[in-house]
């Protein structure tokens, strides 16, 4: 009963904490010195999502950190894992080169067993691709399998980093406008068809612009 009362405490404490933006960072060292095995999954669960946001908005001040949030995608509790990889795409989407050490790492997520982890794992390749797309234009395979994932908000979101994708690198999306056209016309679900019909609008548009004159 004592730990569920400690629990609660910090929790609320977190929360003040998120709260107050302004204070973020004379925060981070605080808050991750709580990520320590004495607290619940719940507990640990939000300090990684903190120290994710933290990062987005201070990645030098948690670049000493990110060596403990990565440990984390490899934890036996799948929401730990789904935190950690989502942590480390706020952070990377701030300075890739904090995270480019656990791009691999990051990568074998794909094929966590969980689909809240997978789901997690495409929104971090898509926020770390937003300022850093040159690390995925080789890896776009493994997004288009995701597209006909088991779960369906996996196969809803995959098509979205054609779209981060397509509007930096188009070229990188092109061999794969193909399918994606296949998507759009035949996929059972519509927010895949609608997905899939913009990333394909998106790269034809940043593909006109480079014929147009306008650097990639």
């Amino acid at each position: 009963m004592a730990d569920t009362i400690n629990d609660k405490e910090v929790l609320k404490e977190l929360r003040e904490i998120t709260k107050n933006k302004e204070n973020w960072e004379a925060s981070i060292d605080y808050v991750a010195n709580k990520l320590n095995e004495k607290y619940s999954v719940a507990v640990k669960a939000k300090i990684l999502w903190l120290l994710g946001e933290m990062g987005l908005q201070y990645p030098m001040q948690i670049e000493v950190y990110i060596e403990k949030i990565a440990h984390y995608l490899d934890d036996e509790h799948p929401k730990l894992r789904e935190r950690a990889v989502n942590a480390l795409g706020r952070i990377g989407r701030s300075d890739k080169n904090i995270v480019r050490p656990y791009m691999d790492n990051i990568m074998k997520m794909s094929k966590d067993t969980v689909e809240d982890v997978r789901l997690a794992f495409v929104w971090a390749c898509e926020n770390i691709a937003t300022n850093a797309p040159e690390l995925f234009c080789e890896k776009l395979d493994l997004f288009c399998e995701l597209m006909q994932d088991t779960g369906t908000r996996v196969r809803i979101e995959a098509p979205e980093i054609f779209r981060v994708m397509g509007k930096r690198k188009p070229h990188s999306v092109k061999p794969y406008l193909e399918k994606l056209q296949w998507f759009a016309e035949n996929d059972v679900h519509p927010v895949v068809r609608i997905h899939s019909a913009g990333a394909i609008r998106m790269t034809k548009n940043a593909l006109k612009e480079i014929k147009n004159g306008v650097n990639e």
